[in-house]
């Protein structure tokens, strides 16, 4: 099995490499840790209480914060492998002063073999459903449980993982337990294979911090130039679309903050907001429109906004998590795109607690929000108490780690 699926890669390597060369010529920064991800790396010294928690991107990451508190408490050695550049920046930051961070291998079995050999985890947790054959296979021959916290499996990723169901099959059948966000997404899984399935919700709501201070904002606001006595727009997560209409829809004595989901559109943002402050230059002119191009920063951004925006939600994507902005105590606005976040805006927009919009009638809600102090107030307590009311599903997902970690 291993075999085979390590020539499928070597069959697919040449569209890997295209996809590689063409994201250079887009602009794209290349690729970082090539040894790490061949497997090499530090050797840990061995433990029989670790967790490696396998986190793919920036938003992994930030939804494990509770669980990793939680799990250090409860005296495991946590260990944090990260997928993508930004991931590994963010995961440094979070928790790098006390737990190791390091990169996840490709999923050749040499890679895996030589990963797992260094790390010697107790037990891997796949944050929200990272599946790979490799990895699972290699782990079941050395009798480490292979958990999945936090699951969710959309429509399109789905109907990816069924085009090959008879390969994943047998890798579904593998893991010991499957932690899902929402029942739909658990019959998705129980559908590629899956065994002990079951509901336990999303961690989300847990890492939503209800406070209405945040520190470093001030700070962020004196070295951008923002004006505190002036209204402020933040928009967090944009995507390229986004910009214009937002820069087109703001009153004109409103201030704006767009904070782009990737790298790779902060300069098409430059544009688009222009004249602006960009976070990462040192030029600062008067101005009522701003550029959040750093990563880890938003919550700051959050907590200077009048109103917030959630981004890749007026583009034709999936959608940004509206939570935290809410949990700070800001009037959250988020557009028609938001599958991967469907169930916790669906409650939100239910309970009154977020507002949702097409690009149409986006300048309409901003204004009549800017104006209105006692809607913006409702809207705060009513998101509120759905996020306290959601809570808790941290402890059963550190519950599903605890019940699959051998002689804990």
């Amino acid at each position: 099995m291993l075999f085979l699926v390590d020539l499928l890669y070597i069959l697919f390597l040449p569209v890997l490499l295209a996809w590689a060369a063409l994201s250079r010529i887009k602009g794209h920064p290349p690729r970082k840790g090539l040894k790490e991800r061949l497997g090499y790396g530090k050797t840990l010294e061995p433990s029989t209480k670790r967790v490696l928690l396998h986190a793919v991107s920036v938003g992994e990451v930030n939804a494990i914060r509770t669980l990793v508190a939680d799990l250090k408490e409860s005296e495991y050695d946590v260990v944090i492998c990260v997928t993508t550049d930004s991931g590994i920046k963010r995961a440094e930051e979070l928790y790098g002063e006390y737990h190791t961070v390091t990169r996840f291998p490709l999923d050749f079995s040499f890679a895996i073999k030589r990963f797992i050999k260094r790390v010697q985890p107790s037990i891997i947790a796949l944050v929200e459903l990272e599946v790979w054959p490799n990895l699972i296979g290699i782990c079941k021959q050395k009798e480490i449980p292979v958990v999945v916290i936090n699951g969710r499996l959309s429509l399109r990723s789905y109907k990816r993982y069924k085009f090959a169901k008879c390969l994943l099959r047998k890798t579904f059948s593998r893991i010991s337990a499957i932690g899902m966000q929402n029942e739909e997404y658990a019959t998705r899984v129980r559908k590629l294979g899956g065994k002990n399935v079951c509901v336990l919700g999303t961690m989300k709501w847990d890492n939503a911090v209800l406070t209405d201070f945040v520190e470093g904002a001030e700070e962020l606001a004196t070295q951008l130039g923002i004006d505190t006595t002036k209204p402020l727009v933040v928009a967090g997560s944009t995507a390229p679309d986004e910009h214009a209409l937002l820069a087109k829809i703001i009153p004109e004595n409103t201030q704006l903050l767009c904070a782009p989901r990737r790298h790779n559109w902060f300069d098409e943002a430059e544009q688009q907001l222009a004249p602006c402050n960009r976070r990462t230059s040192e030029i600062r002119i008067k101005t009522n429109r701003f550029l959040l191009d750093t990563i880890g920063e938003l919550d700051m951004a959050y907590a200077l906004a009048d109103i917030v925006i959630i981004g890749r939600s007026f583009s034709p994507l999936h959608g940004s998590d509206p939570v935290q902005s809410i949990a700070f105590g800001k009037p959250t606005v988020i557009g028609p795109n938001a599958s991967d976040f469907k169930d916790m805006v669906q409650l939100l927009v239910d309970g009154n607690g977020l507002l949702q919009c097409d690009k149409t009638e986006l300048s309409q809600v901003v204004t009549d929000l800017l104006s209105n102090k006692t809607k913006c107030a409702s809207l705060v307590a009513n998101g509120r108490d759905i996020i306290r009311s959601q809570q808790g599903a941290t402890k059963a997902y550190e519950q599903l780690i605890m019940d699959n970690t051998p002689n804990a």
